[in-house]
């Protein structure tokens, strides 16, 4: 028996005991192998109609009466209570709103404003540093040194494994990224957690690849406050809404740098005097995204009944077994991978090293297997487990292992790169 007629045989027993096989037909799919959830989530099939009826009855024949009577005016904490357990959050602690970078934003600035204790006994004016992620994806540092300028902090960049040597009395915020957008490595979000608020400061986690892919444990773990996309492994579509989370003690002494009319505490009051909300809502800035926010609401009912611990369990599970496909196809030396083998330390993605990555991605997508790279020789394969099944992880290992032996020298123009 061949290497591939195993590996396909162990695909299918591995599919029959899947328990959550039958979620893959909550999703729109066809005969391509879709490993890109890492940047865009597939459609869930309900969300068409639910968009349809905003469209043409919320919209089209309610009108401005869908503000409260459609619940738009409250969507933001309405959807964030939904999203809230798959964030190991209780209710009350997040809003959807605004893009990521705007969160980042937000909560940064909030935090160091914090940490001052600005607004309160005044404790705490010595801390003046920001940490921010070495590794972290571009944004997530560029805002980071604007917050810093804002806040006349010094900013210093650190690898999350070295940031426990950084700190220190003066370190105000910390911003950090739950798992590495290029590698998936998976950062210790407990133990960098109990670092950061040793030293008396507080933490932003960002969480865009790894939410909706593994448990989180915002609330266990004592997190300040973190923020994160909606359309990766949550499935909430190009550009939907992101969240914010805002621990429910610091909701108090929650400053926000964009205090908009949706988060005072009377917005129809149109005072000129900004007075916050007292809870969660204070993270909001202006009117929300109806449509696209609406469709995540939708696309939240694909979780139903859906524990992150099984799709954890599934995650690795893929992931392992992609490895062991591509060691078993891929000829010795031609990838390598750079997602580490320790499953305390891997997300659910798999990024292998290969000198021509641009070229051999475009080939793949050209095959039927759908995956991205990175500049300058990463390829990037995500596992999303309520959607992804075993014979798709092995026929992606094939296909590549297949495009890999055929020659390479004249690649078509590079594919284009998500987030």
């Amino acid at each position: 028996m061949t290497h591939q007629t195993q590996l396909r045989d162990r695909a299918a027993v591995l599919d029959g005991k899947d328990e959550l096989a039958a979620k893959r037909q909550e999703f729109v799919l066809d005969d391509t192998v879709y490993l890109d959830g890492n940047s865009l989530g597939a459609l869930p099939a309900n969300v068409e109609a639910r968009v349809a009826d905003v469209i043409t009855r919320e919209w089209g024949k309610l009108r401005i009466r869908s503000w409260e009577e459609s619940g738009w005016w409250t969507a933001p904490e309405r959807i964030g209570d939904r999203l809230a357990p798959l964030l190991g959050a209780a209710p009350g602690q997040v809003v959807v709103a605004d893009s990521t970078s705007v969160n980042v934003f937000k909560a940064l600035v909030a935090a160091v404003r914090i940490a001052r204790g600005e607004g309160g006994e005044g404790e705490g004016a010595e801390r003046d540093e920001i940490v921010v992620d070495a590794t972290t994806f571009p944004t997530d540092g560029y805002i980071a040194a604007s917050a810093a300028r804002l806040t006349g902090c010094r900013l210093i960049p650190s690898v999350p494994a070295d940031v426990p040597g950084v700190l220190g009395p003066r370190t105000a915020a910390v911003l950090l990224n739950h798992a590495d957008y290029r590698s998936g490595k998976l950062h210790d979000l407990p133990g960098l957690t109990a670092a950061v608020h040793a030293v008396g400061a507080l933490v932003v986690w960002d969480l865009c690849h790894t939410a909706g892919a593994l448990p989180i444990g915002l609330d266990e773990h004592g997190v300040d406050l973190a923020v994160g996309c909606t359309y990766k492994y949550l499935n909430g579509g190009p550009g939907s809404p992101a969240y914010l989370y805002v621990r429910k003690e610091h909701q108090p002494r929650f400053d926000s740098p964009l205090p908009g009319w949706n988060s005072h505490a009377e917005p129809f009051g149109m005072r000129a005097d900004y007075a916050p909300a007292d809870d969660a809502v204070r993270g909001r800035v202006g009117t929300p995204d109806i449509l696209s926010l609406l469709a995540f609401d939708a696309a939240l009912n694909v979780w139903e009944g859906v524990s992150t611990a099984a799709v954890r369990a599934k995650s690795l599970a893929l992931t392992d077994f992609f490895l062991e496909c591509v060691a078993a196809y891929v000829p010795e030396g031609r990838v390598e991978s750079i997602t580490p083998a320790a499953h305390a330390e891997r997300g659910s993605q798999i990024a292998l090293r290969c000198p021509d990555a641009a070229g051999v991605m475009k080939r793949l997508i050209e095959r039927g297997v759908v995956g991205d790279y990175r500049a300058p020789d990463v390829l990037r394969f995500g596992f999303t487990p309520l959607y992804v099944s075993f014979a798709d992880t092995e026929r992606a290992a094939r296909v590549l292992a297949d495009t890999l032996a055929d020659t390479l020298e004249e690649l078509p123009e590079s594919p284009p790169q998500g987030a």
